[in-house]
């Protein structure tokens, strides 16, 4: 996937201390189209590269104090999220669609032009009407990120991932299933998608783009 415009990306990162967010950022270390990576963490993310800068920051409903610093980027890649197992509604709605539309309204504040990424997930109710108290949070959190002013935002659902070798965050229990992978990729090859196909996914969203907002994992897939 290349970039068809001339100019490097500026791109700010959220999660990357967590398996998708440390992904992504792997891709944008190693991808020539992105020039310099901001990340944002509440913990330091144990990553040393000349594209990286990070800023840790422990409240992300009020980022108040280092909007500054947020100015004049390309691109989010928004992995940052919970797990919604043993959660009540009100505390999943709070880190999940409070928190993001928080992050996503000040950076589409501060930058008009720039391309916004949401790690969903599949199955997200975009009628925000199911039985799935999780699938309408997210089906919520991503209708009301396409109505904030950036340039586009695109809504990932990866499905099941396929972990890259040799990052640290990898969730424990995917080893328990990685003989699993080769037949969902045979019986079910649209419930699957590596974490190289969603880093590679969204810097294509971010320079060449997609013909719509949201992307299930045959949209991306490499």
């Amino acid at each position: 996937m290349k970039n068809q415009s001339n100019s490097k990306l500026r791109v700010i990162i959220t999660g990357a201390t967590g398996m998708v967010g440390e992904g992504v950022l792997h891709e944008c270390l190693l991808h020539d189209d992105v020039e310099q990576i901001l990340v944002i963490n509440r913990r330091a993310c144990e990553v040393v590269h000349p594209k990286l800068k990070e800023i840790i920051h422990a409240d992300f409903f009020d980022l108040t104090a280092i909007e500054n610093e947020l100015v004049n980027y390309d691109a989010c890649f928004f992995c940052l999220g919970v797990s919604s197992v043993g959660m009540k509604e009100p505390e999943y709605y709070r880190l999940t669609y409070t928190l993001t539309m928080n992050v996503a309204q000040t950076l589409s504040k501060l930058n008009s032009d720039m391309v916004f990424c949401y790690v969903s997930g599949a199955g997200t109710d975009s009628t925000e009407k199911g039985r799935m108290m999780w699938a309408r949070v997210k089906g919520k959190t991503e209708n009301d990120l396409m109505k904030l002013p950036f340039k586009r935002v695109y809504n990932f659902r990866p499905g099941a991932i396929q972990a890259t070798k040799g990052l640290k965050r990898t969730l424990p229990y995917y080893k328990y299933f990685a003989w699993l992978i080769p037949i969902l990729k045979v019986v079910a090859p649209n419930s699957i998608s590596t974490l190289k196909a969603v880093g590679i996914g969204m810097i294509h969203a971010a320079t060449v783009g997609f013909d719509k907002q949201v992307l299930e994992v045959k949209d991306f897939r490499l």
